[in-house]
């Protein structure tokens, strides 16, 4: 455990050399005012609460922004090192390879996890000096929007690891992150979607389509968001959070798997790697 926090903060006081740590918590923290106070300006016509309308808001932001991020800064992890030569001077200290990528997951994670807290608490801070009256419910669901924004990092960071220990340079990681995000934030949504209408529910069924969602870490993100905590009738997703739910413990557990499966084979890669 020693050795995993010595490489979690050497990761962290490296994100904060290179200012990201800061960047990452302004963009986050500007974009959840910004979010805050021009999403939240109708809700007294809607009958909706601000707070449910944030909830709503990030949450829609988060699927986009944070998987983006954390292969941004996970991506080059460790074929970075290797193509800078630190990765041998690091291994020659008393560290195994499984702690030097649990540490370094740890020391991303935590980066992303202070932006994320502190960028997007600075929207329910600011909604509550407005004065608006809010339910405990909608604190509830923006407390759990935190969680598992935070949980969709570390998905993404795990699946960065993953294809840093396998690809042999920076610029081939880069472009494979950039594909994965593509993916899994636009085209997989898009592809199901195209499917399903032409499909006309002839084949695919409600549990077919739950399955399917299993494969995507951001619908996972999403349906746990936007139909598990109340707030389903302001995002436009009531119909799906009445007939199509996998339930939230299993979209939690989905989630967990995508971030210990990705990072297991990382660590399993970096293993049999030769440097």
């Amino acid at each position: 455990m020693r050795s995993i926090a010595i490489v979690a903060a050497k990761e962290i006081q490296e994100g904060l050399r290179n200012r990201w740590v800061l960047a990452t918590t302004l963009l986050l923290a500007a974009l959840a005012l910004s979010l805050t106070f021009l999403g939240s300006a109708p809700t007294g016509n809607v009958g909706a609460g601000a707070l449910d309308v944030v909830v709503v808001s990030l949450s829609s932001l988060s699927i986009f922004l944070l998987p983006l991020i954390a292969l941004l800064i996970s991506h080059d992890a460790v074929v970075g090192e290797m193509e800078r030569g630190t990765m041998i001077l690091l291994l020659s200290y008393p560290v195994g390879r499984g702690q030097v990528i649990l540490g370094k997951f740890v020391g991303h994670l935590l980066i992303l996890a202070f932006a994320t807290l502190i960028g997007y608490g600075a929207a329910g801070v600011a909604l509550s000096l407005t004065g608006a009256a809010t339910l405990t419910a909608s604190w509830l669901a923006f407390g759990a929007m935190l969680g598992t924004s935070i949980m969709l990092g570390a998905v993404f960071v795990a699946i960065g690891y993953l294809i840093s220990s396998l690809v042999r340079d920076r610029g081939t990681a880069a472009g494979l992150s950039i594909g994965v995000w593509l993916i899994m934030v636009l085209v997989f949504d898009m592809a199901l979607l195209g499917f399903l209408v032409v499909d006309q529910g002839r084949t695919i069924s409600g549990t077919t389509l739950n399955a399917l969602l299993f494969f995507n870490p951001t619908d996972l993100y999403r349906l746990t968001n936007l139909t598990g905590f109340n707030v389903s009738q302001f995002s436009g997703m009531a119909g799906l959070a009445g007939t199509t739910h996998p339930g939230l413990t299993a979209l939690l557990l989905g989630l967990g798997a995508w971030i210990v499966v990705p990072l297991s084979l990382a660590m399993l890669s970096f293993s049999r790697r030769e440097l």
